[in-house]
């Protein structure tokens, strides 16, 4: 498992927030609600979760998790360069949307990842984040699909 700074502690709007590494178990408390509301709870289960190479970032205030972030060691075959990672289940609770949390935790993980030596960092990005991963210099590679029950997506990536 990658190792990540215990706390790394900062201040927005006055709030406290701490971005850490977390387990799993404990993405599915913002995944559920934001990702997949109205579906079973298994359904926040991703293949890959639990393995060593995975890491999954939490970001809290005050002691709330507010917002996640799940980076797998897994290639997509549009992108030529070996060495890369797949963005999933990144979302934030929607009261707290629009702060800046989103950019954060992103950051933190791309610093994270380019430290191991990632060179690409990708996602399959919905229809309604495209603004956001644009503005974190993410690039759309390829035509849109439909996942289904979830809704149109693009293959979104960026160099690290």
């Amino acid at each position: 498992m990658f190792k990540f700074e215990k706390h790394k502690i900062k201040t927005i709007a006055n709030s406290n927030y701490i971005v850490k590494q977390i387990n799993a178990e404990e993405t599915h408390t913002v995944r559920h609600p934001v990702l997949r509301t109205g579906k079973p709870i298994e359904s926040c289960i991703f293949n890959g979760d639990n393995l060593k190479s995975t890491i999954h970032l939490g970001i809290f205030i005050k002691d709330q998790l507010v917002g996640i972030s799940s980076f797998f060691k897994n290639s997509n075959p549009n992108i030529l360069e070996e060495n890369q990672y797949q963005l999933r289940g990144m979302a934030i609770l929607k009261s707290f949307q629009g702060k800046g949390l989103g950019n954060i935790i992103l950051k933190q993980g791309e610093d994270l990842l380019k430290e191991k030596k990632i060179k690409i960092l990708w996602c399959n990005a919905r229809e309604v984040a495209i603004h956001f991963y644009k503005k974190n210099n993410y690039q759309i590679i390829g035509k849109p699909f439909n996942i289904k029950q979830i809704g149109i997506h693009y293959v979104m990536y960026k160099t690290l």
